[in-house]
């Protein structure tokens, strides 16, 4: 009897080649379906990943247009001249695109293959939105003082504490939903 067939012995690449050919040469479908309960935890974290770049670049918009364009109430970096303040925001509207745009083509890649969960891209979508408020008014504002919310007016801490306010129920948010996500995802 010939080496590695039927004596116990390990198989041999000849007998093992055409399931080895199919495992190279498999889809991504056919890798989701091989280990679903992976695959299926990856695809909630992508998901949850993709939409949490999208929510720190739309809140990151939301900042740049309405309270540095609009009502003009301060710039990015509010410590030097107009000319610089108006340098960081084009900074910060460049990096806020590159999040908005990095997170719809990893969203789109998502839906291409069938596998974006709706459910952890409203967790991720307000996980972002929420940081990015929270980080902007405790790090930008208070630790960094690049600048205030509003210049000239008699009770900051009102701003402040509103500002703060709308960034923890964003992320609250988006924590009790990335927490329910997470529940149901163990039950299946």
């Amino acid at each position: 009897m010939p080496s590695g067939l039927g004596n116990g012995a390990s198989p041999s690449i000849i007998t093992e080649f055409p399931r080895l050919f199919l495992y190279l040469f498999r889809s991504k479908r056919d890798l989701a379906m091989a280990n679903e309960p992976l695959a299926r935890y990856q695809n909630i974290k992508k998901s949850m990943v993709a939409t949490t770049l999208i929510g720190i670049g739309l809140m990151g918009a939301v900042d740049e247009i309405i309270f540095h364009q609009i009502l003009s109430w301060h710039h990015f970096y509010d410590r030097a001249t107009p000319v610089i303040g108006l340098v960081s925001d084009g900074l910060l509207h460049s990096a806020e695109l590159i999040f908005l745009i990095l997170g719809s083509f990893m969203l789109s890649n998502l839906r291409s293959q069938h596998v974006f969960s709706s459910r952890a891209g409203w967790a991720g979508l307000f996980l972002g939105l929420g940081a990015f408020q929270l980080f902007d008014g405790l790090i930008d504002h208070k630790v960094l003082r690049l600048h205030q919310i509003r210049y000239g007016v008699d009770n900051l801490l009102t701003y402040d504490v509103m500002w703060n306010a709308v960034g923890a129920v964003l992320l609250l948010v988006g924590l009790v939903l990335a927490a329910r996500v997470r529940t149901s995802s163990i039950a299946l």
